[in-house]
């Protein structure tokens, strides 16, 4: 009898463990996913009927001719593409340094009445291309030795 119960309680140790690596599995993936930054293109947005008011983050580049700061007023307002459809975009703050007209942008905010996007945070996608420095070139934040 000994000998079945020691095989009964691997069966259970192994079931528990099978239901623990699910359960971390599913916590992890729900992490991963919350973690994760999506946004519609242009013409996605407008496949999908996004309500005035509605939360979402919108991607494209910026149209060249469209990128207007007044540091003044802190006013920014640029005008993303995605080859197909453009929106305006309206925020206020200092625009981020890479953020520049023919690169890519991510905003996140709402849709206005009048269809232009209200932008309450800017973000500047660079480019994936990686260009090594050459041999002589000094990085920005280092001073030669005198």
């Amino acid at each position: 009898m000994s000998g079945s119960s020691r095989i009964g309680g691997r069966r259970v140790l192994i079931i528990a463990a099978l239901a623990t690596a699910v359960v971390i599995g599913f916590l992890a993936a729900q992490t991963l996913q919350n973690a994760a930054v999506y946004y519609l293109p242009p013409t996605e947005a407008a496949k999908r009927g996004i309500v005035a008011g509605q939360t979402v983050r919108l991607g494209g580049q910026i149209l060249p001719g469209t990128l207007v700061y007044d540091p003044a007023t802190r006013d920014l307002r640029f005008t993303v593409g995605d080859g197909v459809s453009t929106v305006k975009v309206v925020g206020t703050g200092a625009p981020p340094g890479l953020l520049r007209e023919g690169a890519g942008a991510v905003v996140e905010g709402t849709f206005a009445a009048d269809g232009t996007f209200r932008a309450s945070q800017v973000i500047a996608k660079h480019d994936e291309v990686y260009t090594a420095p050459t041999g002589s070139a000094v990085p920005t934040h280092q001073t030669p030795a005198p």
